[in-house]
């Protein structure tokens, strides 16, 4: 089976020589394999039926919209849906379990967000056949004899209520009917369950319960719609990236609730990047693998632990499918309380203090090593990104100075890639990266390190404003990486990333700060990329919006069981691969954890 996709949306015909048609060998034979059905102005059609496979369109395509993948024929009866001729294609769905929680892990463009709305009925299967689209009987045929058949039926007879919180939340500000509205308005005409009161305080509404929907950040956004989807009386509930935009306290609050519905009976389905978050709610876990915007397929479903071991390893046993190359771990503890052992000291910062209106943060000195990371967690609105902006110079301490020279006596330099980017920029991806590291990125170790690695070498010809939010983001780490500077500033770089993408982003920061002897400071919300990533924490406390005091530079662990310690959960290491896993609250070794003192991890990791 040949699947041939083309991205319509960025193909240009209008700029270049059509030679996906003038180089197709099947196309000099006579066939008509590659045609423009719309006009040479249009993007044209591949047939798939006729594509010999040889992919010398998808080389000689000068924006790379063309992708040519050959896959096993008997997949194909496997199929869900299809968008569109050379349209994205996914193989098989997740099969909701009643009274347990469904957690769906791979990367950006591989179907996750559509097996969502097939399975909450906002999306008819159409099984790959897109001219003569089947109606809902010959889909429920079509999975007779498996567990969706009897799902399906319910679904179209009503007797399933579907509750679908979805991905993009940042818009709802926009719609009309909502934005004037108080959110107490708008989820007590949602509270059908009659859980609203409880879930108030459980989900930290209090503070905004009077604010109108316009005057919410991206994390309030994102707790009032997981909120409002929660409290109305459903029988299967979908979460799309449900801690988007939140700090590590809210995502912890936000799967305790989920959690909690599985526990009153209900079925839910999760999507989820923050595999400690996953892990912690998923009773069972789907990996979908694939070509991101090509094709996706799901997996069977696998035990939480064994499904996310299997994703990080990057092997299905059951279905002898390899989907990555290299697998992943993690570094293990030795119990030890040591010191980052690195070379001669880069800087060193005394204490500073900054002043708002409403905020007040105080700033311990530290100082940091040639080669060192320092992971920077704390709730939002701590103070955080004050802190990084003070080290970048942007902001000025009203007591104390913030460094302006390194250890030796040079000038310090600076890369800052902020927390909110914009996509402003009036050039393309190799315009930008060039005007940040000038001829920096065309040396094959850039290209190697940090190009490939953010799977950026099909973008450099792509408009910066037409990029999603996931290619601005890497373009964003690329840009701040290119910059020669002596410390590396990251805040949320993980942010709208995938986990493939998240964990490829780690390995180029990582690979680029202790080849170039420089330092990083990175502000990260999930716990498992502050562990993946750092060599030793600041730490941040206080009244979230009212002050904030951040830590000196502390050794990783005596960092993470204060933060650990603040956010009242506990952390084991998977001895397999070596992850940061989240303790049930209230189990033996979450208990036997905190009478110890020891929140993070205990034992030896792999």
């Amino acid at each position: 089976m040949r699947i041939a996709i083309l991205d319509k949306d960025r193909c240009r015909p209008k700029d270049c020589s059509h030679e996906c048609q003038r180089f197709c060998p099947r196309v000099r034979t006579g066939d008509e394999t590659v045609v423009f059905f719309d006009g040479p102005d249009k993007p044209p059609t591949i047939v798939e039926a006729l594509c010999s496979g040889e992919a010398i369109c998808v080389k000689k395509c000068p924006y790379h919209v063309i992708s040519i993948v050959n896959l096993p024929e008997e997949l194909e009866k496997d199929t869900s849906h299809r968008y569109s001729v050379n349209g994205f294609k996914l193989f098989r769905l997740p099969i909701p379990k009643e009274g347990r929680v469904i957690g769906l892990i791979g990367p950006n463009g591989v179907g996750k967000t559509t097996a969502l709305r097939i399975l909450a009925g906002e999306l008819k299967p159409n099984l790959g056949r897109i001219e003569d689209s089947p109606e809902w009987d010959e889909v429920i045929r079509e999975f007779r004899g498996s567990e969706l058949q009897p799902f399906f039926e319910k679904i179209q007879a009503g007797d399933l209520v579907p509750v679908h919180k979805p991905q993009t939340i940042i818009d709802l500000p926009k719609v009309k009917a909502l934005a004037d509205r108080p959110i107490s308005e708008l989820l007590e005409s949602a509270n059908s369950s009659g859980r609203l009161s409880e879930l108030k305080e459980d989900m930290g509404l209090d503070e905004i319960w009077d604010r109108q929907v316009q005057h919410l950040s991206g994390g309030e956004l994102q707790r009032v719609a997981i909120t409002a989807a929660i409290v109305r009386d459903g029988e299967i509930y979908f979460f799309d990236e449900p801690t988007a935009y939140l700090d590590v306290r809210e995502r912890l609050r936000v799967g305790r609730a989920i959690r909690k519905l599985s526990e009153m009976g209900k079925t839910v389905v999760v999507v989820e990047h923050d595999l400690s978050i996953l892990d912690y709610v998923s009773d069972l876990v789907c990996i979908l693998y694939g070509d991101p915007g090509v094709y996706g397929i799901v997996s069977h479903p696998h035990g939480t632990r064994v499904g996310v071991n299997i994703f990080l390893d990057g092997y299905i046993p059951d279905e002898n499918m390899r989907f990555r190359e290299a697998s992943i771990s993690f570094k293990g503890i030795t119990g030890e309380d040591e010191e980052f052992v690195g070379a001669e000291t880069l800087l060193e910062y005394g204490d500073m203090k900054k002043k708002f209106e409403d905020f007040t943060l105080d700033v311990r000195g530290g100082k940091v090593s040639k080669g060192q990371i320092v992971g920077i967690l704390g709730p939002n609105g701590i103070g955080k990104t004050t802190f990084v902006k003070m080290l970048a110079g942007l902001l000025e301490p009203d007591e104390g100075e913030a460094p302006k020279e390194t250890k030796a006596g040079f000038e310090l330099r600076v890369s800052y890639k902020p927390q909110y980017i914009t996509a402003d920029y009036p050039g393309s991806v190799r315009m930008f990266l060039r005007e940040a590291g000038g001829k920096t990125i065309d040396s094959a170790d850039f290209q190697t390190s940090v190009i490939r690695k953010l799977e950026l070498e099909n973008l450099m010809e792509h408009p910066v404003p037409e990029l999603s939010g996931g290619e601005l983001q890497r373009t964003a780490i690329a840009g701040c990486l290119a910059r020669e500077a002596d410390i590396y500033l990251f805040d949320e770089p993980s942010a709208f990333l995938d986990v493939e993408q998240r964990l490829a982003s780690s390995r180029a920061i990582r690979r680029s700060v202790q080849t170039g002897m420089k330092t990083a400071f990175i502000v990260e919300h999930s716990i498992l990329m502050a562990d993946y990533l750092s060599d030793s924490m600041v730490v941040f406390g206080g009244v979230p919006g009212k002050r904030g005091q951040a830590s000196t530079v502390t050794t990783l662990k005596t960092g993470m069981n204060a933060f650990l310690r603040q956010m009242k959960v506990t952390f084991r290491r998977d001895p397999q691969t070596g992850r940061p896993r989240v303790n049930k609250q209230g189990s033996q070794l979450d208990t036997q954890q905190k009478a110890s003192g020891d929140y993070y991890y205990v034992g030896a990791g792999k």
